[in-house]
């Protein structure tokens, strides 16, 4: 079982790594593609477009854990409170509570419709 988890570290910090290398690769191919043309801007380097990455992070985003809705639930889709799920759930809850039973039967069966082919099952729409 630690093996598992072992691997699954890994496996993690080498996403967070490539992901890190694409996101910094595209900020700086569209900098370098946009800025000198419209604004007469310099040509950035990978480093440098890392570095703008990571301080627009701070400027504009914060580092929180959570996301980006201030208002739903604890203060961030991710939040202790369950976030954009409970969100959702909440959402439903109340649209469901106002349809009648027969509304209810017709639209779980159109849910399962269209889900049944996301868990293997042929959908009757396809």
């Amino acid at each position: 079982m630690k093996k598992f988890w072992i691997i699954r570290g890994i496996k993690i910090g080498l996403f967070v790594i490539l992901a890190g290398l694409v996101i910094g690769f595209v900020v700086m191919s569209l900098w370098n593609c946009l800025v000198p043309a419209l604004f007469n801007g310099p040509v950035i380097t990978f480093y440098q477009a890392l570095g703008i990455l990571i301080l627009s992070k701070i400027l504009f985003g914060g580092f929180k854990k959570g996301g980006h809705c201030s208002n739903c639930h604890g203060g961030g889709w991710g939040g202790k409170s369950g976030g954009w799920r409970q969100h959702w759930k909440e959402k439903m809850e109340a649209k469901m509570s106002a349809m009648s039973p027969e509304e209810k039967e017709k639209f779980k069966q159109k849910f399962s419709n269209k889900c049944s082919s996301w868990m293997g099952k042929e959908s009757e729409e396809c």
